[in-house]
């Protein structure tokens, strides 16, 4: 390995002091009787998450589990990136990169570590932090410099002459990035999603497939994608109440969890209630939630003006559509990527990895052992 230090997660106790006297001394704004969820994240929901956080979520436990395994940062053309390297175990294990995306982290892929490195058909995992996000660079950049960094960090900084990507939401993108602009080195690519009609497409060249799939879109987008419309126009305005109340930031990640999960499936959604807050303490810990949005805005400056046109990929690719993640026809993923693999799973949804790990590590096994082995 090459420009490349040991890390460790060791958050000062007096960071872990400061959270508390903020989760205790949060001013709640009240909610409607009855409201529920129906006007965003539920307060009732909130403040006994809030009590559990405080009084009885262990930080040092979940921060041993984070330092379970090996992690380090490179220096990438000027970046610093952190990352988890985990050899696999089998004799001909392949690299594969793992990238996260929005409201998670690299932890979203904690729990299919030992079930992708044990075995034959192993792998070597690199679960990269995004440049913004936890313990990398705060700094956003957009899908494509990310993809850039990646191909610099697998081949350079690691050594690897080809290698395998997966990635959903933001990880998509930048995994979408990859196949596009380095298919000599990237083998083949794994999808849970692979973007939303965004009303530039030609309606004429739609299947009625692509078209219904095109009208949910809309539907959810005015009623679920507030976020991403704040994310990508007023990222600023918004970071100055989540950087600095910890209640303010678990409450706007769960209105983005809840969007793809009914409330009763919330905390399943994310892995359980101490992975959904252990996700959202390695945001307040490392304070990167603005850069985290921020790459909302950066990502949408380069595609509407033109900087960021990525042409369609011709890198094999593999894609598990879960069941409650937005149900796109497969005419839509060949768009933009050459499609060899599309499966409707049984169960699961954005967060697949953390929900049910068992089920996304098999088809991430399984697609990349047949790539490799046809």
């Amino acid at each position: 390995m090459k420009n490349v230090t040991e890390f460790k997660v060791a958050i000062p106790q007096s960071v872990l002091d400061d959270l508390k006297s903020r989760l205790k001394n949060t001013r709640w704004p009240g909610e409607a009787e009855g409201s529920g969820w129906n006007f965003g994240t539920s307060e009732s929901y909130l403040r006994e998450l809030s009590q559990y956080w405080a009084n009885s979520y262990d930080w040092r436990k979940h921060e041993a589990q984070l330092n379970k395994y090996p992690q380090y940062i490179a220096k990438v053309n000027g970046t610093k990136i952190h990352f988890q390297y985990i050899k696999g175990k089998g004799k001909n294990a392949k690299p594969l990169i793992l990238t996260h995306g929005w409201p998670d982290s690299y932890y979203r892929f904690h729990k299919i570590i030992p079930l992708l490195t044990e075995g034959e058909q192993s792998f070597d995992l690199v679960i990269p932090s995004v440049p913004g996000f936890g313990f990398s660079d705060k700094v956003a950049l957009t899908s494509e410099a990310v993809a850039d960094l990646w191909k610099a960090l697998m081949t350079e900084n690691l050594g690897y002459e080809k290698f395998f990507a997966a990635g959903g939401d933001i990880g998509m993108g930048v995994t979408k990035a990859l196949a596009s602009k380095y298919p000599n080195v990237v083998a083949g690519v794994h999808f849970t999603d692979v973007g939303y009609p965004m009303g530039q497409e030609d309606p004429s060249t739609m299947t009625e497939a692509e078209k219904q799939f095109a009208g949910f879109v809309q539907q959810w987008w005015y009623s679920e994608g507030a976020y991403a419309m704040v994310h990508a126009t007023k990222p600023q305005s918004l970071a100055y109440g989540l950087n600095d109340s910890p209640v303010g930031l678990a409450a706007w990640i769960l209105s983005f969890v809840n969007a793809g999960a009914t409330p009763e499936l919330l905390e399943q959604a994310m892995g359980g209630k101490d992975e959904f807050l252990t996700n959202v303490m390695i945001y307040w810990v490392t304070q990167t939630i603005a850069t985290s949005t921020r790459m909302y805005k950066v990502d949408a400056i380069a595609q509407w003006s033109g900087a960021q046109q990525l042409q369609k990929s011709n890198v094999p690719a593999g894609i598990a559509l879960f069941p409650r993640e937005a149900q796109f026809p497969q005419e839509w993923a060949e768009r933009s990527v050459r499609v060899v693999s599309f499966k409707k799973m049984k169960d699961g949804g954005h967060f697949a990895a953390l929900e049910v790990p068992t089920i996304f590590a098999d088809e991430i096994r399984t697609f990349f052992t047949v790539l490799n082995n046809p």
